[in-house]
C-alpha cells in the first residue's frame, strides 16, 4: 500500500500516520517521587486504540506498567500513601477497578461489580473509595420488555448514575480469591454427617454500599479535604441538555446528609476543592440559558463558612479549565489564539498571571502533594506531544521521546498568517507549505475547517483526521487550517462573531483567505478544494452552495439545513442560541444560514461522509444535501460509515475515510484517475 502512495507523490502512508503514538494524562505521585502517564496505541488487528499506562520512578526511564487484553488501561490514580498506582479496565468482567504497586508486579482486582465502575476518587486517607455507576435494569423494565419488546420513549431512554462507597484494606484484597468460598463452609475432608466447623476464613472482595439516591444522576464529584463529605454535580438526568440544570451538592458519607451549595438557574459545574477544603472553585452560567454555548465560561469560589461566591480569573478572556488548586495557588489553562497557556490565580484577589513555561501548548498539568515537583504534557509546535517533570519555575526534563516517531518524515512547514475578512475582521490560519517552497510557484490549495465552532487549528506536524494533509502537501499543494470568527483562543468578542452569521461570516473568512494566498501569488485558483468535519462540514456545505470557486468539497458530518437539524439533534439549544430564534419564530434566519437554501446554484462536485448513528448532526443532514445535489445533476457520492457516531474513532474506518477523501481531490483537483480502494 505504501507503493501506491509512493506512486502519488507521498512517502508516508496513511497507516503511518494513523498509528503514530500519542501520550497524555499525567500524574505525579503526592511524594513527587513516580509518574504514571498514558499512551495511545492503533491496534490494527482488533480495529480499536489501545490506552496502556506508563511509568517513571525517580526520573529514571519510563516503563510499561499494565496491559490490557483487546481493551484499554484507563482512569489512573495514586494512593494517597503514593506506593500503588489504581486505574480501571475491562478484563471480562464489565469496567473494574485494580491496583498495582508502583514498585512493579500483578495488578490486583479491587472491584466485582456486577455492572461495572464509572468515574472514582480515593478517600485523603486511603480507606475508603467512592465510585459512580449506572443503575441496573430493573426487574419492571426487564417485565415490560419480555412483553412489549423494545421501545424507547424521546427524552427518557437513560440509566441515572449514583455514589457508591467501598472500604478498602489492602490485606483483603490481596487474600480475596486465595482460597475457595463454599455456600457451606466445610473444606474437602468432612463427610456429609461431619459436623460443619470452619476451618479458614473465606476471604472475599469488599462489597460497595450505595450513598445516593433519588431521580437525579450524578456527574463529577471529589472528596473534601477533611474525608468526611463529598461534593459532586447533580443533574435531573445523563443527558447533555440536561446539564443546564446542574447543581453542586455536598454529601456527608457517613449520615448519607445531602446539603445543595451552588444551585443558579442555569449550569453550575463544581471544579476543585482549596486545600483547606473550606471554599471550592465552580463555573457557572449563572442566569444565562441563551449564550453559554459561546460566552466565556466564569469562574467562581464558593467559602463554606459564608456560603457565599465571588468571581475569580475575570481577565482571562478566553475559557478556563481549572488544573488544581493547591497551597500555592489556583492553576487555570486557557488559549492564546496559537498557543496554551498556564495560569497562577490568587485565590483572595482573583488576579491571574501567565506562568512562562518553555512549551508553545501545554495540554495538561498534575501537582504533587506534598512537594513542589509537578508532570504536563505539551508540545511546541513543531513537535509531537510528550510528557515533561520538574518546578514550574525551572526548566523541565522530558520523560518522553514521542517526536522520535516522525523522525526522518518529510513533513510541511506551518506558518501562522493573518489577513482581514470581508467586514475587516482580523483572521488567523495555519498555512502548510512543502519544504522545498518555491515562491515563483503557484500551488493547488486545500482548505481544511475544523469544528465547533469553538475548535482551534494550530500548527502541527502531523494534522491529520480523514484529510491526508501531509501527503497532499508533499504531493505539491499548500493546505489552509482557517481559525473563523467563533474560534476558541481569540477571546469572546470575536467568538460571538458567527451569531445569527452562521455560513454567512464563516464563509467571509475562508474566501477572504483565498484572496489573500492569491494576490500574494502563491496558489492556482483553477485547483482548489475544500473541506471539513462538524462545523467544519457546514461551513463546506455551505461553500457548496454559495459559492462556484472550488474544484471539489467533501463535506463531513456536516449541517445542510439547519430546520433540519433543530429537530433531530441531541443539543437543540446549540442551534437556538447561535441563530438567537427558532425556527417557528425566525424562518429567516434559518433559510439565510442554511445551505439547502441556494441548493439550485450548486455545481461543486461534493463528496458527504457521515457516520451511520450520529445524533449530534444526524444523518438527514448528509441525506437532504445528497439528494438536493442529485436532482440537480451535480456529481456528488454519500459515503456512510456504519455503526458510527459523529466521529470516525476507529483505524480501519478512518483509513477509509482518509482513502475517500485522497481520492476525490486527487481526481477532482489534481486531474488524476479516480483509484479504486488498494487491496494487497
Amino acid at each position: 500500500m505504501e507503493n501506491v502512495l509512493a506512486q502519488q507523490g507521498a512517502s508516508v502512508s496513511f497507516e503511518k500516520v494513523i498509528s503514530l503514538k500519542q501520550v497524555g494524562s499525567p500524574l505525579i505521585s503526592p511524594d513527587g517521587k513516580t509518574i504514571v502517564y498514558s499512551i495511545s496505541s492503533t491496534d490494527w488487528a482488533n480495529n480499536n486504540y489501545d490506552s496502556e499506562l506508563w511509568l517513571s520512578r525517580d526520573g529514571n526511564a519510563p516503563q510499561p506498567l499494565t496491559r490490557t487484553a483487546k481493551g484499554s488501561s484507563t482512569s489512573a490514580r495514586f494512593t494517597p500513601d503514593s506506593k500503588y498506582v489504581s486505574f480501571l479496565a475491562d478484563r471480562g468482567e464489565k469496567n473494574q477497578l485494580y491496583l498495582i504497586p508502583v514498585m512493579g508486579g500483578e495488578a490486583l482486582q479491587v472491584t466485582k461489580d456486577e455492572d461495572g465502575v464509572g468515574n472514582y476518587e480515593w478517600s485523603p486517607d486511603g480507606k475508603r473509595l467512592a465510585y459512580t455507576k449506572a443503575e441496573a435494569e430493573s426487574k419492571k423494565e426487564k417485565t415490560t420488555k419480555e412483553r412489549f419488546g423494545s421501545f424507547f420513549i424521546e427524552g427518557e431512554e437513560f440509566k441515572q448514575s449514583h455514589l457508591w462507597l467501598l472500604n478498602f484494606h489492602y490485606d483483603s484484597i490481596a487474600l480475596a480469591g486465595q482460597v475457595p468460598c463454599y455456600p457451606i463452609r466445610k473444606d474437602s475432608l468432612q463427610t456429609a454427617t461431619t459436623p460443619t466447623v470452619q476451618a479458614y476464613d473465606c476471604v472475599k472482595l469488599p462489597m460497595a454500599k450505595r450513598i445516593t439516591s433519588g431521580d437525579f444522576t450524578v456527574t463529577s464529584f471529589q472528596w473534601n479535604p477533611d474525608g468526611k463529605t463529598i461534593a459532586f454535580n447533580r443533574q435531573p438526568n445523563p443527558l447533555i441538555t440536561s446539564s443546564l440544570r446542574s447543581d453542586i451538592v455536598s454529601i456527608n458519607v457517613d449520615t448519607k446528609e445531602k446539603k445543595t451549595l451552588v444551585a443558579n438557574p442555569t449550569g453550575d459545574f463544581f471544579s476543585r476543592w482549596s486545600p483547606d477544603g473550606k471554599a471550592f472553585v465552580y463555573s457557572s452560567s449563572l442566569d444565562d440559558s441563551t449564550t453559554y454555548f459561546f460566552k466565556n465560561n466564569r469562574l467562581f469560589i464558593y467559602d463554606v463558612p459564608t456560603a457565599k461566591s465571588r468571581e475569580v480569573a475575570q481577565s482571562i478572556d478566553e475559557n478556563k479549565n481549572v488544573l488544581d488548586w493547591n497551597k500555592n495557588g489556583l492553576y487555570l489553562s486557557a488559549y492564546d489564539k496559537t498557543s496554551q497557556k498556564v495560569f497562577e490565580v490568587d485565590p483572595k484577589t482573583g488576579k491571574s498571571k501567565p506562568l512562562n513555561l518553555s512549551l508553545d501548548l501545554v495540554n495538561n498539568v498534575s501537582f504533587s502533594k506534598n512537594t513542589d515537583l509537578v508532570a504536563l504534557s505539551g508540545r511546541n509546535h513543531a513537535d509531537l506531544g510528550e510528557v515533561y517533570t520538574g518546578k514550574l519555575s525551572r526548566s523541565l526534563k522530558k520523560l518522553t521521546n514521542t517526536s522520535e516517531q516522525i523522525k526522518g518524515w518529510n513533513t510541511p512547514i506551518n506558518e501562522v498568517i493573518t489577513w482581514k475578512s470581508t467586514d475587516g475582521i482580523s483572521i488567523d490560519g495555519v498555512l502548510l507549505k512543502p519544504r522545498n517552497y518555491d515562491t515563483a510557484k503557484k500551488y493547488p490549495l486545500l482548505i481544511v475547517i475544523h469544528g465547533g465552532p469553538t475548535g482551534i487549528d494550530l500548527p502541527d506536524p502531523t494534522p491529520s483526521y480523514v484529510y491526508p494533509m501531509l501527503q497532499w502537501v508533499e504531493k505539491g499543494a499548500l493546505v489552509l487550517r482557517v481559525n473563523y470568527r467563533g474560534s476558541a483562543g481569540y477571546g469572546e468578542k470575536f467568538r460571538s462573531l458567527n451569531v445569527r452569521n452562521l455560513g454567512v461570516g464563516d464563509m467571509w473568512d475562508v474566501m477572504s483567505g483565498v484572496d489573500y494566498l492569491a494576490k500574494k501569488g502563491m496558489i492556482d485558483t483553477t485547483r482548489m478544494g475544500s473541506m471539513g468535519w462538524s462545523q467544519g462540514g457546514y461551513i463546506s456545505a455551505f461553500l457548496t452552495t454559495n459559492t462556484n470557486r472550488f474544484k471539489a468539497i467533501s463535506v463531513g458530518a456536516g449541517i445542510s439545513n439547519w430546520v433540519t437539524y433543530y429537530v433531530n439533534t441531541d443539543i437543540t439549544p446549540f442551534t437556538r442560541q447561535y441563530l438567537q430564534a427558532t425556527p417557528w419564530s425566525d424562518m429567516d434566519i434559518y433559510l439565510k444560514t442554511s445551505p439547502m437554501t441556494n441548493i439550485n446554484k450548486a455545481s461543486t462536485p461534493t463528496l458527504i461522509q457521515h457516520g451511520e448513528f450520529d445524533k449530534r448532526v444526524p444523518i438527514p443532514n448528509a441525506y437532504e444535501l445528497y439528494r438536493g445535489l442529485q436532482d440537480r445533476g451535480v456529481p456528488s457520492r454519500l459515503i456512510v460509515y456504519k455503526g458510527f457516531g459523529h466521529g470516525i474513532n476507529k483505524p480501519k474506518e478512518r483509513l477509509a475515510a482518509t482513502w475517500h477523501n485522497w481520492q476525490w481531490f486527487n481526481y477532482y483537483v489534481f486531474g488524476e484517475k479516480e483509484p479504486a480502494l488498494p487491496v494487497e
